[in-house]
């Protein structure tokens, strides 16, 4: 498979517009990592796979709509706000934005002190609980620059967003995240305020 490229996603847009469907299945190949974090960031990992499918069905049907230059952000935002959605349909669940790094098959697994991997667990999970209090909005920019990597025009494109309001949410996001974080201050070591 050739690495994924801007001009390589718009080349196999192109095709799949000329009735090749193997070339949408190629694009599905390339950024299906990409969509079912977007959306287990917001829905979830237990929804994400539903929100995925949704996404590239939506961007299937619409791929004749797709305008500028970067596929994988008009997907990425189809993707966000299906999740955004979703999430509006329910009480949103625990997110756990800590996933323990995949293994090579064979490859065994450290030992780890039992007590350490509990209190892990229970960090992760309060982690999680502080997450879900946050806004959606807030959330999605969070995890989408924090977790995710993503850079602040990339999250710009995905959460249809001018780039100020992008920088905007994710400082007020990691306020609140902190102040959160605050009212337990055994568990992350944060200093007091000033």
């Amino acid at each position: 498979m050739v690495k994924a490229s801007p001009a390589h996603d718009l080349l196999l847009v192109e095709r799949t517009l000329d009735g090749d469907f193997d070339a949408f299945e190629e694009l599905v190949e390339r950024h299906r990592m990409d969509v079912f974090r977007v959306a287990a960031s917001i829905v979830g990992p237990d929804e994400a796979d539903d929100v995925a499918q949704d996404a590239f069905l939506r961007a299937f049907h619409k791929l004749d709509t797709l305008r500028g230059d970067s596929f994988r952000s008009w997907l990425l935002r189809i993707a966000h706000n299906r999740a955004l959605n979703v999430l509006a349909r329910r009480k949103p669940d625990l997110v756990d934005p800590v996933e323990e790094p995949q293994r090579l098959e064979g490859e065994e697994r450290p030992r780890q002190d039992p007590a350490r991997s509990l209190e892990e667990s229970e960090r992760r999970a309060r982690l999680a609980s502080k997450l879900e209090q946050l806004r959606p909005a807030h959330r999605s920019v969070l995890v989408l620059r924090d977790l995710e990597g993503f850079s602040y025009e990339e999250i710009a494109e995905v959460t249809d967003s001018p780039l100020g309001s992008v920088k905007g949410r994710l400082h007020r996001a990691r306020e609140e995240l902190i102040e959160l974080l605050r009212r337990n201050t055994y568990d992350w070591e944060l200093p007091d305020e000033p």
